[in-house]
């Protein structure tokens, strides 16, 4: 311990039992959950406010604290610290915990007790990283489960729906950090979400939905293609609008960064031998998207009026944006004799020739070779339709395809015969459904 801490003698959370005179305690902060509300039984009409964080003091303990109190005082306390820091706290009460009741919501700890703090009575300070012993400091780089005791991204995949609902360790790399959104709810409370995508040795995209202000916070301090994390007690869902397996971050849920284990140094090597390839799919994934922020566009059209600004823009070069309340009068994806999907060039993102299956752009970035993989995309025609008429041959391709039919375009094309009859039947009754609202 730091010469400063040297003089103070603290209880290792080995050691804790209920009844202990003004117990000191010492440790690094490893979870924590987000500020929450609830109604006080005792003062109609009033709140209590809470939060909880877990501390670790040794590779083998851990223990859970939450602290109850006035709005103000928690707030301050909630934002004095994050993960990752060090924390003294003085006096804390020493409860038993109820095993079912306590760990259904919060993180599995080894320890028999939890910590309470009161306002009143305990105090939390924290500590500079220069005054930190470094064995407490390693502490951040041991996961709380078993090194070995994890999923693959690929073993989630292959398992599917066996695994909705289930929480499980998984250890991966983080691929990108999304920007964090925010929402208002149907009853007006606050909410926030980011995704980020992950990847392993086995699959290359894998997303991870953080939905808490603290799982976010912590997100935005990893390195894409180089942060790897073991997640343990991570949930793991079946998404139906993707048609794909999905984790979330929830208030079980402990993330280690940068894992110092055997299993993780395998796949930090693959991550660096594997850099500038994530780094260019990324950036031709990024190119892929629409560039203009679409927060900007504010014009509305019809169906009438975009047709007489095209037949006015005639010869002209430069796009217009807007938008466009109707309905997908078109959709043809049961027809085998209609090409629903295209070969994209990996180097520049734009379509290549079936017959050669090379990309023939002059502004291509190839290689030494003169040649670029290739990738499946869609390619769909679909017709726009509102009040005022009809826009024929939309362009409908891309990952924005894919997040309208709510599955990507390899699932697609793999589907077996049955599931191709459940695919006429979707674009029978969509296509059904079109005409009855033209009616």
């Amino acid at each position: 311990m730091a010469n400063s801490f040297s003089a103070q003698n603290f209880i290792a959370l080995s050691d804790l039992r209920p009844n202990l005179a003004r117990p000191s305690i010492i440790g690094m902060v490893i979870g924590k959950t987000d500020v929450k509300g609830f109604p006080d039984r005792k003062n109609i009409g009033s709140e209590r406010y809470t939060f909880s964080f877990t501390i670790r003091d040794s590779p083998t303990y851990f223990i859970n604290v939450t602290s109850w109190g006035k709005e103000d005082y928690i707030k301050s306390l909630s934002r004095s610290f994050r993960v990752g820091e060090c924390v003294i706290i003085e006096n804390p009460l020493v409860q038993t915990k109820e095993i079912e009741k306590e760990e259904k919501f919060n993180p599995t700890t080894p320890s028999s007790y939890k910590l309470l703090l009161s306002e009143n009575h305990s105090v939390v300070r924290i500590c500079s990283s220069y005054q930190v012993d470094m064995k407490l400091l390693s502490l951040l780089h041991l996961p709380i489960r078993d090194s070995r005791d994890y999923y693959s991204l690929g073993d989630i995949v292959a398992n599917g729906q066996n695994l909705d609902g289930r929480i499980i360790n998984v250890l991966a790399i983080v691929r990108s950090i999304g920007d964090p959104k925010y929402f208002t709810t149907s009853d007006r409370r606050k909410g926030q979400r980011c995704e980020v995508k992950l990847y392993d040795e086995t699959e290359p995209s894998f997303a991870m939905l953080c939905w808490d202000n603290e799982s976010i916070l912590l997100a935005q301090s990893w390195i894409p293609r180089e942060t790897v994390i073991f997640a343990a007690d991570i949930r793991i869902n079946f998404d139906k609008f993707r048609n794909c397996m999905t984790a979330t971050v929830i208030s079980k849920t402990i993330i280690t960064a940068n894992p110092d284990t055997p299993e993780a140094n395998i796949l930090s090597n693959f991550a660096r031998e594997n850099a500038e390839a994530t780094a260019l799919d990324d950036e031709i994934e990024a190119q892929l998207k629409e560039s203009i922020n679409l927060q900007t566009i504010v014009d509305v059209y019809t169906v009438e009026q975009l047709k007489a600004l095209a037949l006015k823009n005639e010869g002209k070069t430069y796009p217009f944006y807007g938008i466009l309340y109707a309905y997908i009068s078109t959709l043809n994806i049961d027809n085998e004799t209609v090409k629903i999907a295209r070969n994209r060039c990996s180097g520049c993102g734009y379509f290549v020739s079936e017959a050669s299956n090379t990309c023939t752009s002059p502004f291509c970035n190839k290689d030494s070779s003169g040649h670029k993989s290739v990738f499946l995309s869609f390619d769909l025609m679909i017709d726009l339709t509102d009040h005022t008429g009809t826009l024929h041959s939309c362009s409908l391709t891309g990952t924005v395809a894919e997040e309208t039919l709510g599955f990507t375009v390899n699932i697609f094309l793999n589907v077996s015969e049955c599931s191709k009859f459940e695919k006429q039947l979707f674009s029978m009754f969509f296509q059904r459904g079109s005409r009855n609202l033209s009616s």
